[in-house]
C-alpha cells in the first residue's frame, strides 16, 4: 500500500493511478490498451512500481520473480507506519507472499483440501445452496445476484470446507471484504487502517479459538487438516494455520463473488451469447473460463525482481515492485484473437485470471465449479432474464473486480 498523498494525476498520464476515477475503474480497458500498446513494461511514477500488461511478459514475472513483497514490521517501523504491524505479520504467514520452499510447504497441505475428487464431492452441497437461495427470491422476479447469490453462496462453501459454522458465513463475508482492501487497493489512509485492523483483531481471534477446538477435537474441513497436518516430523504453528484459513476464506470468496456478479453482468450485455449458453449448458465450462479472461475477477498481482532483470527493453534492478495486470494481460491481441470480443466457444483460452506457475489459485477447481453451478441454474430458472434501469457502480477495491450489487429481473 502506498502512503496516501495529494496527487492529481492529469487524465493522459500513463499510470494505474487512473484507477481511483470511478469511471475508469468501470471499464479499465483502454488504460489497459494504452499501458500495453505504448509502454508495456512501465515504471508507474505515482505507484513507484513497474507495470507488466503483456501476456508474455506477465507469464515470465509469475513464474520467476519473487512473491516475497509483503513489507516487514521493521520496515514498517523505518517508514513510520508501526500501526500496521499485525497486519504484516499475518501477511508474511500467508503462502501467497511466500517462496519456495516455504510457500511449497504450506501449499502442499491446503491443495489437499482442493483435490479434484474432495471438490466435485462437494457438487451436491453446493447445488443445494444455489437451489436455496434462488427459491428465496423466485417468486419475487427479482433479485440483486451479488446481495442474494454472489456473497452467500462462496461464504457458506468456505465454511464447510474450512470446517466452521456454516451460520457464521454472514460475519465471514464481512470480514472477507475488509480483508479483501488491503489486497487489491493502492493507498494507505489511517483511517481505513484502523477500521482493517479492528476487523483483523477480531477474525484472529475467532479462526485462532476455531484452530484449538479443532485441536482438541478433530472434524472435517482444511483447519483441522492444517493443524493435524505433518511433513517430515514438521507442524504448521497456530498462527501460520490461521494466517492461510483468514487466505483460503478471503480467496474463495473474492474470487466467486465476482466470477458470478461479472459472469452474469457480462452475459447480460452479450444477449446472443447469453442466448447460446442458454441453449446448450454443455458450453458452460467453456463460458467460464471466457468470463474469466474476458471480466477476470482479480486483475492485478505483485512480486520482486529476485535480481536485475531485462523485461521488455527495460531493466528492473534487484528488489524493484512489479505489478502483474493480469485484466491487461488477459486482453492482449498477440495471445488472444479478438480479445475484446466476448466468445463463450473459445479454444485455447489459457489466461492468466487464477495466476500462473507455482502460485497458482489452488482453489480454482473449487471457483470454477461453483460459477458453473451458479450460472447453470441462473439460466435454467431465471426466464427472460434482464438488467434492471439505473446505474451500475463497481467496487473501490482495484485489484480485486466486482459490483456492489447487480438488479435483475426475469
Amino acid at each position: 500500500m502506498q502512503a496516501e498523498q495529494q496527487i492529481s494525476a492529469d487524465p493522459q498520464t500513463l499510470s494505474l493511478y487512473q484507477l481511483l476515477d470511478p469511471e475508469v475503474v468501470a471499464y479499465p480497458y483502454p488504460l489497459y490498451h494504452r499501458l500495453r500498446s505504448e509502454d508495456p513494461v512501465h515504471w508507474d511514477p505515482f505507484l513507484h512500481k513497474w507495470v507488466v500488461t503483456r501476456y508474455a511478459d506477465a507469464l515470465i514475472v509469475l513464474h520467476h520473480f519473487s512473491a516475497n513483497c509483503v513489507l516487514t514490521p521493521d520496515q514498517l517501523q523505518a517508514m513510520h507506519l508501526s500501526i500496521l504491524t499485525p497486519l504484516s505479520e499475518v501477511l508474511v504467514r500467508q503462502m501467497l507472499f511466500m517462496d519456495h520452499p516455504a510457500h511449497g510447504r504450506i501449499r502442499s497441505l491446503a491443495s489437499r483440501a482442493f483435490t479434484p475428487r474432495r471438490v466435485e464431492g462437494l457438487r451436491a452441497q453446493i447445488q443445494t445452496i444455489i437451489d436455496s437461495l434462488l427459491d428465496a427470491v423466485q417468486d419475487s422476479e427479482r433479485m440483486d445476484v451479488i446481495a442474494d447469490l454472489a456473497y452467500p453462496l462462496p461464504a457458506k462453501v468456505n465454511a464447510e470446507m474450512l470446517g466452521l459454522p456454516r451460520a457464521d458465513w454472514k460475519q465471514l463475508t464481512r470480514w472477507s471484504a475488509v480483508f479483501a482492501e488491503v489486497l487489491g487497493n493502492f493507498q494507505y489512509s489511517p483511517d481505513r487502517a484502523r477500521h482493517v485492523l479492528r476487523h483483523l483483531e477480531d477474525m484472529s481471534a475467532y479462526f485462532l479459538a476455531a484452530v484449538r477446538e479443532c485441536q482438541k477435537h478433530p472434524r472435517e474441513g482444511l483447519i483441522s487438516a492444517l493443524v493435524e497436518a505433518e511433513v517430515d516430523g514438521d507442524h504448521l504453528t497456530e498462527e501460520e494455520v490461521v494466517a492461510n484459513a483468514i487466505l483460503t476464506m478471503v480467496g474463495g470468496q473474492e474470487t466467486t463473488t465476482n466470477l458470478i456478479g461479472n459472469g452474469i453482468l457480462t452475459l447480460l450485455r452479450h444477449p446472443d451469447q447469453l442466448e447460446a449458453l442458454r441453449a446448450d449448458l454443455s458450453l458452460m465450462p467453456s463460458a467460464v473460463e471466457e468470463l474469466l479472461r474476458y471480466e477476470s475477477p482479480s486483475q492485478q498481482t505483485t512480486r520482486l525482481a529476485p535480481e536485475d532483470t531485462p523485461l521488455g527493453e527495460k531493466l528492473i534492478r534487484k528488489g524493484q515492485t512489479v505489478m502483474v495486470v493480469m485484466g491487461a494481460a488477459n486482453r492482449d491481441p498477440e495471445r488472444f484473437p479478438d480479445p475484446d470480443r466476448l466468445d463463450i466457444r473459445r479454444q485455447d483460452n489459457r489466461h492468466v485470471a487464477f495466476g500462473w506457475a507455482s502460485h497458482f489459485c489452488f482453489g480454482a477447481p473449487l471457483g470454477r465449479l461453483e460459477g458453473q453451478l451458479a450460472l447453470s441454474a441462473l439460466l435454467s430458472r431465471m426466464p427472460n432474464l434482464r438488467l434492471e434501469p439505473g446505474p451500475l457502480t463497481w467496487r473501490e477495491n482495484l485489484g480485486l473486480r466486482g459490483l456492489t450489487a447487480l438488479p435483475v429481473a426475469f
